[in-house]
Order: C-alpha cells, then sequence, then structure tokens
C-alpha cells in the first residue's frame, strides 16, 4: 500500500541555551543564509521557521537586506513564519505575557506575509489550560504539541479544550518535533556505494512508516526533519527525489503550514483531552525548572505586574499621551524573556544573567510609565498631601506606609497624634511604626576649611533631603544645616550661604560645631479606601493625646476632640492567647518557629511555615533526591519579637536558626560539614484582610539542596487547585506516569495561589508545589519549594530521569549562594476556593496601592477620582490600555458558574463598546445603559472588549 509522507525540513532554534544569546545568532545567520539561499535555487524546497518570528527578526537584524527575499519566499509559500514571536514557558509567564506574546509575533509575521495558521508549540515542559481558547480567539484553529499529552491520546490527533469549552483540533507529535531528524544519516555510510544507499535509505524510510502507521492510519505522514539549531542537508532534495523514485512511499517536502491547515479543524470522533497538558507518560516535561534559579520566577511575575497592572493601565486613563513606543520596548524585554530556556532558567550562567538583566529593563520601563502617570495625579494633590492610586478595577483599601512631618504648631504639650483625611471629610485614624533620626550628622570642623563643607550639597540635596534653611551662629562657632523631605517655598542659594558662612569663619577661628538636623517626621501606616483603577488624596492632620492607639477623631473645627482606647500589652510568647489577631485571623507561635493560624470561621492550620531541607542531586530540569538523603526539619534556636501592636498592622519577626548541610558528599549522601543559616520571618496581619502576609528572608550557603515550605492542612484534600494562566486548574495526588525516561513526582506549577483543604496560599511569583498525602491524624500539606540549589545544566547520570535533557555544564550561579527571600500570604478558610473568594483575595495580596507625595498648588482642592470600575463575581481585569481612540479591556472570568461583570465609571461613563479579538481586530458592537456595559461571561471565559468613554480622564 502506499504511503504519502509529509515531510516538513525545519530546525527547532533556542535562541538561548547552553550558549548565551549572540554566541547562538551567529549560528543563526549561517543556517538562514543557506535556507534562502537553496530556496532562491530550488522552488520545491520549504523550511519551517520553528513557528516564532525571532528567528526572522534576529537573523534581519543582522542581515537586514534580506528582507525581500524573506517576504518573497513566504508569498510563494516556500518558508512558514509565525505565528509566536518566541516559543514561552507557558508556565513562568502570565497569560497576558502569552497574548502579547502571540500579537507581537503575528503582526511582524504579517509584515513579511501571511502568518503560518497554527498553534506550534512543539518543545514547551506542558502546556496550560487556557491555550486552546487563546489560539482560537486569535483566529488559530490548529496546535502542534509534543509534551505533556496523555496516554488516553493513541493516534496523532486529538481535540483539545479549554475549561471554557473552547477546542481546536492539536496534532501530536507522537515521536517529537524530531522524528525525521535521523532518516537520512544513512547516505553518510562510506560502505556503501550509490545504489546500496538508495536502498538502505528507502529501507530506513519503509521501517519509519511502519513504526508510524498505528498513529497516522490512512492519513498521511508527518515527517518532522530537523532538530536544535540544525540545518538540512545540502543533497537533501536529492534525497527526498531518491526516496521518491520507488512505488511504495510519495514523499513531499513542505511546510508544517501545508500538512497541519489541510486537515479539517471540525474533524469529530477525535479523542478529546481537557486542560492543561502536564502527563509524564509519552515525553518528559521537565518540571524542574519550574523552581530552579528563583530569582528569575520573583523578578518575572514582578515586572509583569509592574506592566500589566499599574503602568498601562494608569498611563491608558491618566496619560496625556499614550507612551506606545515605551511600553513596546517594556514588553518586548518580558516576552524574549518568557523563552522555554530562559526564564525557565536551564541554561548557563551567561544566559540566566542576560535573562536576569532583560526582565529588569522591563521592569524599568513600566516603572518610569507608571510614574510618569502617577505624576500628573501628584500635580492634582496640594503639596503636604499625598496622593493613593489604586491599580484593581474595583473599590477597595490598602495600607499606607507614609512619613509626615509634625513640625506644625500644636496645642498643648503633649504627644501629636496623627490621622489623614480623605476628600470628603472622612478621618482614617493611623498607626505609628517609626520615627526618624533628626540628626544626621554631628560633626567638627576648622574654620579654615568651614566653607568645603557646601560640596556636599547638591542643588538643595543633602543626605537625600532638601536643605530648608541654615542657621549660622557665629560667636557659637555653630553651623546647623536644616533639612526636610520637601525643600519648601523659601528660596535658598548654597553660593550666598558659602559666602557668609566664609565671611563667618573668618571673624571667628578655632573649632565649628556643623550639624545637619531633620524635621521631625512620624512613620505611619493607615488602610485608606480608594475608587477603582482610580485615586484619592489625604491630608495629614495632627492632633494631641496622652493615650494611643486613636480609635476615632472628630474635627471641631479650631480645636481635635480625640477619642481613644488604651493600648493592650502584646501577649508574651508563650502565652495561651494569640500574639496576632486581627478580627480575621489569630496567629499563634509554636515552640518550631512555625504558625498555627485560625480563621473567624474555625479553619486551624497548625504548623505554617515549617521548613523542611533536603540534598538535590538533581540539574536545572529534575529534582534528583541522593539515595541517602538527610532532611533537616527542626531550627536549633528560636527567637519571636513583636515588633507592631495594631489597630491597622501587626507584626512580629521569627527567627530560626539551622544548620543545613553544606553540599552533597558523593550523588548518594550529603556533607558532614554544616553551614549556619538564621531565616527570618516576617508575619504581618492588616486590618480587614483575612490572611497573614509572611516574608522569610536568609542567606543560603549550602549547595545542591531543596528548601520546602510546608502549609499544613485544615481538612484533609485529595486535590488542589492553583491559579495559573487565565484560569484556575484542579489537581490530584499522583501524575499520570509512562515510559518517557522521567520520574514523574506529583509537582506543579502555581502562579497566583494554592488551594487545598482549607489552606489558601497566595503567591507573587510562580512556585512549584505538592500536595502531601496525610499521615497518622494529619490532615495533609502544601509543600512549595522556595529554592532549588543545583550545579549543572543537565545531569548525564540522574536518579529521575533516563537521558540527559541538555550537555552537562557547570551552572556555579545556579546554587543561588547569597541572600534569598520569598513572599506569600496564607489564608485559612472555611469551604472552596470560590466560596473563600481566593480570586479577589490573591488581586489584593498582589497588587498594592502606589502613593506619592502632592506636587500641586498648596490650594488645590482635594478630590478623589474614579477611573474604570469592573464589577462581577471571579471576573479578573488582566489587561487595559489604549488603542486608537478606544480602550481596551481584557477580562476573564476565574468562577464555575456564569456571571456577568458591570463596566463603567461615575467619572467617565460608557459611550459605546465593542468586541474584539485577542489581536485587537474589531467585532460586534455592544450595547450600552446609562454609561454602564454588561457582559454576561461564562465560565473561564476570556472576553475582551474595545470601549469609548464620555469624556477624556484627566491628563496632563
Amino acid at each position: 500500500m502506499s504511503a504519502c509522507v509529509f515531510l516538513v525540513p525545519h530546525t527547532h532554534w533556542d535562541r538561548e541555551w547552553y550558549e548565551p544569546f549572540q554566541r547562538f545568532r551567529l549560528r543563526l545567520v549561517d543556517l538562514m543564509d543557506d535556507v534562502i539561499s537553496r530556496a532562491q535555487r530550488d522552488p520545491d524546497f520549504c523550511f519551517t521557521l520553528d513557528g516564532q518570528m525571532a528567528v526572522v527578526q534576529d537573523y534581519l537584524e543582522v542581515r537586514p537586506d534580506q528582507r525581500a527575499a524573506i517576504r518573497e519566499l513566504v508569498g510563494r509559500g516556500q518558508l512558514a513564519i509565525g505565528p509566536w514571536r518566541v516559543l514561552p514557558d507557558e508556565f513562568l509567564c502570565s497569560g497576558e505575557n502569552i497574548v502579547r506574546n502571540l500579537e507581537m509575533g503575528w503582526s511582524a509575521a504579517s509584515e513579511l506575509g501571511t502568518p503560518m495558521a497554527v498553534g506550534y508549540l512543539p518543545d514547551m515542559f506542558g502546556h496550560c489550560a487556557q491555550m486552546p481558547q487563546i489560539l482560537v480567539l486569535a483566529g488559530i484553529r490548529h496546535a502542534c504539541v509534543w509534551r505533556g499529552v496523555p496516554l488516553s491520546v493513541d493516534q496523532h490527533a486529538f481535540r483539545w479544550r479549554s475549561p471554557d469549552g473552547t477546542g481546536l483540533r492539536t496534532e501530536y507529535l507522537a515521536a517529537g518535533y524530531g522524528n525525521a531528524a535521523d532518516l537520512f544519516a544513512v547516505v553518510s555510510s562510506r560502505a556503501a556505494d550509490a545504489d546500496d544507499r538508495a536502498r538502505l535509505l528507502q529501507d530506513r524510510l519503509s521501517a519509519r512508516v511502519r513504526d508510524w502507521a498505528p498513529w497516522f492510519g490512512a492519513d498521511p505522514y508527518l515527517a518532522m526533519y530537523g532538530t536544535d539549531h540544525a540545518a538540512p542537508l545540502p543533497t537533501l532534495m536529492q534525497q527526498v527525489a531518491t526516496l521518491s523514485s520507488g512505488d511504495a512511499t510519495d514523499v513531499q517536502v513542505r511546510t508544517l503550514a501545508d500538512y497541519v491547515l489541510a486537515r479539517d479543524p471540525d474533524e469529530t470522533g477525535l479523542p478529546v483531552v481537557d486542560g492543561e497538558l502536564r502527563s509524564h507518560a509519552r515525553a518528559n516535561i521537565l518540571p524542574g525548572v519550574i523552581s530552579v534559579r528563583w530569582h528569575l520566577k520573583e523578578a518575572m511575575g514582578r515586572a509583569e505586574r509592574m506592566v500589566e497592572r499599574y503602568a498601562e493601565p494608569w498611563a491608558a486613563l491618566w496619560s496625556a499621551q499614550w507612551p506606545q513606543a515605551y511600553l513596546d520596548i517594556a514588553w518586548s524585554r518580558l516576552v524574549d524573556s518568557s523563552c522555554h530556556d530562559s526564564v525557565t532558567g536551564c541554561g548557563v550562567d551567561e544566559t540566566a544573567l542576560q535573562v536576569a538583566a532583560r526582565i529588569a529593563e522591563g521592569e524599568h520601563a513600566g516603572q518610569a510609565v507608571r510614574d510618569r502617570a502617577v505624576d500628573v495625579l501628584a500635580g492634582r494633590v496640594a503639596r503636604g498631601s499625598v496622593v493613593v492610586v489604586n491599580p484593581t478595577p474595583a473599590a477597595r483599601t490598602g495600607l499606607v506606609e507614609v512619613d509626615v512631618p509634625v513640625f506644625v504648631q500644636r496645642l498643648g504639650a503633649g504627644e501629636p497624634r496623627i490621622h489623614l483625611r480623605l476628600p470628603d471629610g472622612a478621618l482614617i485614624e493611623t498607626q505609628e511604626v517609626g520615627r526618624n533620626d533628626r540628626l544626621l550628622c554631628d560633626e567638627t570642623v576648622d574654620a579654615d576649611v568651614l566653607a568645603t563643607v557646601f560640596r556636599r550639597v547638591h542643588d538643595r540635596e543633602l543626605f537625600g533631603q532638601q536643605i530648608t534653611h541654615i542657621d549660622l551662629d557665629a560667636p557659637a562657632r555653630t553651623l546647623t544645616v536644616h533639612v526636610a523631605s520637601e525643600a519648601g517655598p523659601a528660596p535658598f542659594d548654597a553660593v550666598v550661604e558659602q559666602q557668609r558662612t566664609v565671611v563667618a569663619a573668618a571673624t571667628n577661628p578655632g573649632t565649628w560645631r556643623v550639624r545637619t538636623q531633620d524635621e521631625d517626621r512620624r512613620r505611619v501606616v493607615a488602610i485608606v479606601p480608594v475608587p477603582a483603577l482610580g485615586w484619592t488624596a489625604l491630608t495629614p492632620l495632627i492632633g494631641e493625646a496622652t493615650v494611643s492607639p486613636l480609635r476615632g477623631i472628630e474635627d471641631s473645627s479650631a480645636n481635635w476632640v480625640l477619642t481613644y482606647e488604651s493600648d493592650t500589652p502584646p501577649p508574651v510568647p508563650d502565652s495561651p492567647n494569640p500574639l496576632l489577631d486581627n478580627g480575621f485571623v489569630q496567629v499563634w507561635v509554636r515552640p518550631d518557629g512555625a504558625l498555627r493560624l485560625e480563621s473567624r470561621d474555625g479553619t486551624v492550620l497548625d504548623g505554617v511555615g515549617r521548613l523542611v531541607d533536603g540534598g538535590d542531586c538533581g540539574d536545572s530540569y529534575n529534582y534528583g533526591p541522593p539515595s541517602g538523603d538527610l532532611l533537616v526539619t527542626e531550627p536549633e534556636t528560636v527567637s519571636v519579637s513583636v515588633v507592631e501592636c495594631g489597630p491597622v498592622r501587626h507584626v512580629l519577626e521569627i527567627g530560626r536558626r539551622y544548620a543545613w548541610p553544606a553540599r552533597l558528599a558523593s550523588q548518594a549522601t550529603r556533607s558532614s560539614e554544616l553551614e549556619p543559616v538564621l531565616v527570618t520571618t516576617r508575619v504581618e496581619l492588616h486590618q480587614g484582610e483575612p490572611f497573614a502576609r509572611l516574608h522569610l528572608s536568609w542567606e543560603n550557603r549550602s549547595s545542591d539542596h531543596r528548601l520546602r515550605l510546608h502549609v499544613p492542612l485544615g481538612r484533609p484534600s485529595v486535590t488542589s487547585h492553583a491559579e495559573g494562566q487565565f484560569a484556575v486548574v484542579e489537581r490530584g495526588l499522583a501524575p499520570e506516569a509512562g515510559s518517557a525516561g522521567e520520574y514523574p513526582i506529583p509537582t506543579y506549577p502555581a502562579s497566583g495561589f494554592i488551594d487545598a483543604g482549607g489552606a489558601g496560599v497566595l503567591l507573587t511569583r510562580t512556585v512549584e508545589y505538592e500536595l502531601v498525602e496525610s499521615a497518622g491524624d494529619q490532615a495533609g500539606e502544601l509543600a512549595i519549594t522556595v529554592l532549588r540549589a543545583i550545579g549543572l545544566l543537565s545531569r548525564n547520570v540522574h536518579p529521575y530521569r533516563d537521558d540527559p535533557a541538555g550537555p552537562q555544564l557547570d551552572t556555579p550561579t545556579a546554587q543561588c549562594l547569597g541572600p534569598a527571600e520569598v513572599s506569600l500570604a496564607v489564608m485559612p478558610h472555611d469551604g472552596s476556593w470560590l466560596d473563600a473568594d481566593l480570586v479577589a483575595a490573591a488581586e489584593r495580596y498582589r497588587h498594592p496601592v502606589v502613593h506619592r507625595p502632592g506636587s500641586g498648588d498648596v490650594d488645590v482642592r482635594p478630590s478623589q477620582v474614579e477611573g474604570l470600575s469592573v464589577q462581577g463575581q471571579g471576573v479578573v481585569m488582566t489587561s487595559l490600555r489604549r488603542r486608537g481612540d478606544w480602550l481596551e479591556l481584557r477580562l476573564v472570568a476565574e468562577t464555575t458558574m456564569t456571571t456577568t461583570a458591570l463596566v463603567g465609571s461615575t467619572t467617565a461613563p460608557v459611550m459605546a463598546a465593542r468586541v474584539c479579538d485577542l489581536l485587537g481586530r474589531e467585532g460586534e458592537s455592544l450595547p450600552v445603559e446609562d454609561g454602564v456595559l454588561r457582559l454576561p461571561i461564562l465560565p473561564w471565559q476570556i472576553l475582551t472588549v474595545q470601549l469609548s468613554l464620555a469624556q477624556a480622564a484627566p491628563t496632563n
């Protein structure tokens, strides 16, 4: 029976991996020069450029003269380009990052011709649940994957469905993206003549077709001829002609698009796979990349939030000009860093260094855009007041920590008490948490060199403060420089002051005392209400009291009438009473330094923050336990101190001293040499929050180990839920095993939160976690990997993997020696994650409000303004930006129930709205009633709309 084989010449191009980017790129230039030259000479030659435009764009930066040639070859169907900018790791970047990646790749490919309408995902380490919906919403109806496909798929195509039910035909690369990479290796045999080589080649293809037959049946065979960084043989087309000369097989050289797009996207009878693809059954998914080089994950999460939730939305609402070019810079850095060999940290040290710098550059660009927008709002708030800006599309409260000068005239001689007044006159109580050191410098200087102290002054800046005035007492030979956080309106001329000092020093020789005196300031915290995606103004008010903390205050015109309650002394560590209590959560510290948390509904988590340190003889791809592992679970000493005791913020610090083995003595055991480590845990309870905030910091001095933080469950559970890319995914205790050569461990990625058995953990970075089954009378635990320290890119002999995942190269900085930290929050709760509204809790935790000193005229009337409000149970805003004259808003319903989003603004009502796809292409109009857009949203639906508001938001 004759077989039809579509041979797809391609290369899988890792931009940076076991060599840094620029070293790989020079090899890319050679490859592309060769491919273009061949395609121009032979119209039957085709090539697929790995589904990512970075291959093309990186090349054109070096060979800009080849743009026309590439455009011509794309037009003739000989080169398949796009649709991605890069091939991302789908679990180590945000859902919005994936969308922008696709948007950038599609746009760049469109400039050179028709993009390949295939969601080609050849080498990612598993696939996120919402990828089918993402692709379909961008107009792509086909995907192509390798890793993570479960055993239930027994043919070369299946229907892959997102949680919302969106499905698309998915081509499964059963033997990988190089299933025909070695097909022509026989032609180099020196022992055979030309006829023998042709016969051997035909035999090899026939054997390969027999192997493929169970997967393809009567369908044409897909033969992926290519592998990592590889170019096709110079004699490829001649060899194909030799293969096609026989009667048994028809070999056609085609692009991946030619093969995949010829399949019916709606064909029935395919196996159906729902949700994420993380099976170990048929290919390695290399889960250890989730937790290696923790600082890259921390930086990526922070940078993405900066651009997605601060820079873009605030610039869209408040900036006079839309900074598209600058935001393009930010997004290009973050998208390029999302590569499956970049943010994963599974490259050499030089690669990791470059990725870290790129992420930082993206964050800095986002910070600049954010600050420009906030500066606009600060100009609308009087000097001496504070503007507070909300990144959340719902009215909320947030903690603000500000320094308040108390040099103003006060009634009586009592201790000043500070309140913050809102624009409507309401007063907010504050809690004092610190005072500044007023004497910044006190020294003696000889009169001959007294004037040289002015060399320290930069304009009006001295010691990070602004000079307000200088007191010169010549008879007493004293010079006092007064500084403050703001210079104020009084003029200051350093040259004049220096000349005055020179005269005084000349007439009063001897030793002078020079002091720099700061203003009297109090650092206070307060919980402040802020409108949705809007801002408010706070004006500090100073009153008198002899007892604190304040519980209320009344404005009595010329006087302040204060009401207060006496302080309650904080309980001592061995007290049966909780150390911290904000009415929602109570916190005790156990003798081992872990925490007991109890929620208002009675859910108890006993042992939160327990640390378990064990050896790791794996590599950047897979954790590997030493056969004779030594686990360190108990600290040697524990200290506890109550730092702050409400009513706004409660804080305690726990110091735990451990002795961790310094390194591996062999692949089987940890060394007997120990490294002392102090782990400091700062625990915070904020007023009105149902969770405890934890920040752990330590200095990692040990190599080849894994540190996990444990959170006990409140009740037994055999499933966990984790928020990731536009979805909350349910996982069980055991992953699917198979014959792929990778030991399947039940660890999973989470980006937003983890939840199991009443224990909700809110996150600031993607982490790797495991649900550990109950033992005895224990309900089970969540074990969260906060650090993996390893020293090899890949290990040839690995306890949990049969084959190497790359070259065995040293990666000393992947040991992550030096300062380390992790921040998370723990929320004990009754019911499910939906009942507890963990989506809203994670939103609040990850997106703090921002405040800046006002810079407007002192007579500016205080005000507060709503930007844009989005209401709806489980509805999350993932993007708000400008697109032309429209505001573009992206929402996702992270809920199992149909819901309705209400979108509007009291400042600028919605006048018109329309649907658009993920690439911004305009869709149908939407009805708007009374300035509000009502959007019914199905469970897990991603919805993008464009809005026209009644009036422009305030601009500079």
